[in-house]
């Protein structure tokens, strides 16, 4: 039959259950090593003025626990305040007791999604197309003419119409629109409009330019039938009516495109919280105020495997009496001493948070303002 706790330990690689730190020094022969906290917790718990039901292998398992509880943690705080950094990170090495560096990475995939909008970029391809305009027919359904026939009847969004008519500074020197020179349309047709000076502009303020473009455009749109469109569910309305048969072309892009939620995917990168590469911290990295708190919460495991053990037998016989054992009374206090060490620990990872440090960062750059705001300003006369 196995001793009550013996009062002394010495501990050997294989005796914890996972053998997380076995080969750790801090952890076997450090100063906080197991035996250390082995000796320690039977005292605290009591011995040897009463008996402790335990033996060196619980205390290394509580010992080993505690260290994992606290690794875990604080790996998932860090995971939670660092993750629009981590993600598409890759999951290759471990970034335990690593300082992260925030990225623009998730901003820009962002911006990406809004420069496919605006036609800039992004990350979904644009597409040309085209349909035959027929002689005295204004209206097409480019669904039925483009979209079924090229695109297996996916839907399609239309990002631009290519129907306008020439642009206006192509008929800026129009001697019969009233704009430009009709000296430099004469040289234009010469082939001699590149080789001209633009003597004339010296003295011309730009704004006049910009008014004949306006004109030419205003002309064409009030007086005259302009090139112009309607589109609504992909039904296309041209005017003005056609009156020969020409090919329209068109942009357009997918639209299971845009709602593709995989477009860009990187197979073995950071995606979430489940493959963050945070493991076990190694002990010796661990600082004394962490360790502090594993030896608390180490002692409050093995008061609470004790009372399980204790509470086995609620009382004993002895010569002539019975002694009541105390086990669910230290069931009890473990589950409180361990929900307040987790309570502090958590407030704690809370304070040193980003977002925490830079309100408080703000807070203390307020006040130095406040405080130089009331240093004396000196005036210099010269």
């Amino acid at each position: 039959m196995e001793a009550i706790w013996p009062g002394s330990s010495s501990f050997t690689a294989g005796e914890t259950p996972y053998g997380f730190y076995d080969s750790d020094l801090q952890f076997t022969t450090g100063s906080h090593s197991v035996d250390k906290f082995a000796n320690w917790a039977a005292k605290r718990l009591g011995y040897p003025i009463v008996a402790v039901e335990l033996q060196e292998e619980q205390f290394y398992a509580c010992y080993e626990e505690a260290i994992t509880e606290y690794s875990a943690q604080v790996n998932q705080f860090n995971i939670r305040d660092n993750m629009l950094s981590l993600q598409g990170q890759s999951t290759g090495s471990n970034i335990t007791h690593t300082k992260v560096t925030p990225t623009f990475g998730r901003n820009i995939e962002l911006s990406e999604q809004y420069g496919t909008e605006a036609g800039v970029g992004g990350t979904i391809d644009y597409k040309t197309g085209s349909i035959e305009i027929t002689s005295g027919s204004q209206i097409y359904d480019l669904n039925t003419l483009y979209s079924d026939v090229h695109e297996s009847g996916d839907a399609i969004e239309i990002r631009k119409i290519h129907y306008e008519g020439s642009p206006a500074i192509t008929r800026y020197f129009d001697p019969y629109a009233g704009t430009g020179d009709g000296s430099y349309n004469m040289l234009d047709s010469f082939g001699f409009g590149n080789s001209s000076p633009a003597v004339q502009f010296q003295m011309m303020p730009m704004y006049a330019d910009l008014l004949k473009v306006q004109a030419i455009e205003f002309n064409d749109q009030i007086r005259k039938s302009a090139y112009s469109f309607e589109l609504q569910n992909n039904k296309l309305r041209i005017f003005p009516n056609p009156e020969s048969n020409y090919t329209l072309h068109f942009t357009y892009i997918l639209k299971k495109d845009r709602s593709n939620t995989g477009q860009g995917t990187t197979d073995a990168v950071i995606s979430d919280f489940s493959n963050a590469p945070y493991d076990n911290m190694k002990f010796v990295h661990i600082n004394d105020v962490g360790k502090q708190w594993i030896k608390k919460y180490g002692l409050a495991l093995s008061k609470e495997l004790l009372g399980t053990i204790r509470s086995k037998y609620a009382s004993l016989p002895i010569p002539g009496a019975e002694t009541t054992m105390d086990g669910d009374t230290l069931r009890g206090e473990a589950t409180a001493e361990k929900e307040v060490l987790m309570s502090q620990l958590r407030e704690m990872l809370e304070l040193t948070s980003r977002k925490t440090l830079l309100e408080a960062d703000k807070e203390e750059a307020q006040h130095l303002q406040d405080k130089l705001g009331k240093v004396p300003i000196p005036i210099f006369i010269g």
